[in-house]
């Protein structure tokens, strides 16, 4: 392979709120006795899509927060949403982990897919992955109808995702207009 070659092909598209996202094609508990079913960006056009990473399966924080984001599936469908749990781990690991049960530390009944980011790629590309140890931290991204990347979010290890601040987030930028601090549904817009 050519220099010029590997130089492009180490190019990576970097994830930026306001541009499209980057594209993405995982292995993923979709078919969970299969395997065989991967997630892709185009899957989730026309729809809001939260891309969540968390560092590994079977530790301690990660599995309250997927559980947490599973058991209110129905009000992310509500508003139009969907959810991918990502992390580096093997879609194996994902598959034994969501057949633990959850007083076991496992995340059974899990309402959303795992994508296996192995190698990091995608995490790279949004900014999360720590290179040293090649796991992501935790970030939250929300990805609009039109595959366009409006919000990201990221923090350290020890803290879980939230539940209420993404459905806030994404209730907000469906109104398409300017929201206040501590807007809620139903209010109005600022207007200009």
């Amino acid at each position: 392979m050519t220099a010029a070659a590997l130089a492009k092909e180490n190019v990576t598209t970097v994830a930026k709120i306001g541009q499209p996202a980057p594209d993405f094609d995982m292995a993923s508990t979709k078919n969970l006795e299969t395997l065989a079913e991967n997630v892709k960006l185009s899957d989730y056009a026309g729809k809001w899509l939260i891309l969540m990473f968390y560092p590994l399966d079977f530790t301690f924080v990660c599995p309250t927060e997927l559980t947490a984001f599973s058991d209110r599936i129905e009000e992310f469908e509500g508003i139009g949403a969907e959810v991918i749990g990502i992390s580096t781990d093997l879609v194996h690991s994902h598959r034994a982990w969501i057949k633990t049960p959850r007083e076991q530390n496992g995340v059974a009944g899990l309402e959303y897919p795992l994508a296996a980011d192995s190698g990091g790629r995608l995490a790279r590309q949004f900014g999360v992955l720590i290179e040293d140890e090649g796991i992501a931290l935790r970030g939250s991204f929300v990805i609009d109808p039109e595959g366009v990347l409006r919000y990201s979010v990221v923090h350290d290890l020890n803290i879980g995702h939230s539940v209420d601040e993404m459905l806030h987030v994404i209730q907000a930028l469906q109104t398409g207009g300017l929201c206040a601090a501590e807007w809620q549904p139903g209010q109005q817009n600022l207007s200009v």
